[in-house]
């Protein structure tokens, strides 16, 4: 019996591993449109950080900007406002967390977490209901903080959740100074 020596390769393992690649690379291709599209867009890119010029909000009134699609209250308290919500035991409130991202998840909920660092006359959050999603009144409800007329919860100057069915405060963005009259909304780049 004599062995004849096969060749390392034949030219059907070439053609099985040129066909393998060929769909690979296919595949690929028509893959990538689909994984590429969920990518931010351009606009929301460019969107990811803003700056909001404050100088123009009076004491007692509130400013709204749309940013990443969702509505952002940005109000300069009263002395009233910030006494009333300094006032408050935080142990008494049905959500005692911050929701604050500049600080350490567990910071507890008091205002001084929830203002601004070092100008607590100002309140910026994101003005969407913790319930469903609805946008919350202003100036409205039993704590003259806001009020979301759909189910009813009510929250106070800070904007802490005090009563209706919303399980968590209004939540914070990431915010910054920039200058004395100018918030930048989102991290910097």
């Amino acid at each position: 019996m004599t062995h004849v020596e096969q060749p390392s390769g034949t030219r059907r393992d070439f053609l099985f591993v040129a066909t393998g690649a060929a769909g690979g690379v296919a595949t690929a291709a028509a893959v990538w449109p689909l994984i590429n599209q969920m990518n931010p867009s351009a606009d929301v890119q460019a969107l990811a950080s803003i700056q909001v010029d404050v100088s123009a909000v009076e004491e007692g009134s509130q400013l709204t900007v749309k940013f990443l699609g969702k509505p952002v209250f940005v109000r300069h308290r009263s002395a009233e406002e910030i006494s009333s919500a300094k006032d408050v035991d935080i142990d008494t409130l049905p959500d005692t967390l911050a929701r604050n991202p500049n600080l350490a998840a567990d910071a507890p909920a008091t205002d001084e977490n929830r203002a601004m660092p070092g100008a607590e006359q100002w309140l910026v959050m994101i003005g969407v209901c913790t319930h469903l999603g609805c946008v919350p009144l202003g100036e409205a409800g039993i704590y003259n903080g806001w009020f979301c007329p759909c189910h009813g919860s009510t929250y106070d100057t800070s904007g802490r959740i005090r009563s209706g069915p919303a399980p968590e405060n209004l939540h914070i963005p990431v915010v910054t100074f920039t200058s004395e009259t100018v918030l930048q909304l989102g991290a910097s780049a």
